[in-house]
């Protein structure tokens, strides 16, 4: 089955298209966090998108183009504006087709089974990502973004991260840890994880995230 999440700030519009798609069988999910879209997408890792055009805080070009640094999962955009060049930002932002509103369900449902027929026909599937509370963890280029923001982490850092992102509400030992991030070429000792964990905070830190990490004394860390 697959997931399909509706962007689309109008109740009224939402409901029926999110209807429409239950009763052929789809299991959908409709964003509500509209000032961070990477996030709803991040959390729900949806196999297509319905993108309106008009958004609160930044329009759909723009989270789409944001989803494309990421992700390759399908995108179609629904819109009342019909002009050419609209539709040639919705193309050019990594938009997959373009309906203007009003518009025949009939005809976005046949669209939306089309595209998923292209896509997933041969094995294609988004890119990995791990999210907790807005921040999210891309597994194929070792980043970290938060609120727009993105960091790159070195490889241990990437390790512990997603070990405790994982595992988020867990204490995980200091032992765990250097045992996750050791390998042929790196030794890690008491005194090197410290050093990365120190170095880890203060980058998170940084991106406004402090007292992410928490310390459990005498034992390890966790992500509440």
């Amino acid at each position: 089955m697959y997931k399909l999440m509706i962007v689309e700030d109008d109740e009224a519009l939402r409901t029926n298209i999110n209807e429409m798609l239950l009763k052929w069988g789809f299991y959908t999910v409709c964003a509500n966090n509209f000032e961070n879209i990477i996030s709803e997408f991040a959390k729900n890792k949806p196999d297509f998108i319905i993108m309106d055009v008009n958004l609160p805080y930044f329009d759909g070009f723009y989270w789409c183009a944001k989803i494309r640094e990421i992700s390759e999962v399908p995108i179609i955009f629904i819109s009342s504006r019909d002009t050419n060049m609209d539709i040639i930002m919705a193309m050019n932002t990594g938009g997959d087709d373009y309906i203007t509103k009003p518009f025949s369900m009939d005809i976005l449902t046949a669209k939306i089974n089309a595209l998923l027929r292209r896509t997933y026909s041969y094995g294609e599937k988004p890119l990995d990502l791990v999210e907790c509370d807005g921040v999210i963890l891309n597994l194929v280029d070792n980043t970290l973004e938060h609120k727009g923001e993105k960091i790159d982490l070195t490889k241990n850092e990437f390790k512990v991260m997603l070990l405790l992102m994982k595992n988020r509400g867990k204490t995980i030992s200091r032992e765990r840890i250097m045992r996750g991030i050791w390998d042929d070429d790196n030794f890690i000792n008491d005194n090197t994880l410290t050093v990365n964990i120190n170095r880890l905070r203060m980058k998170v830190s940084d991106m406004g995230l402090k007292d992410y990490i928490v310390t459990k004394k005498g034992y390890g860390y966790m992500i509440l």
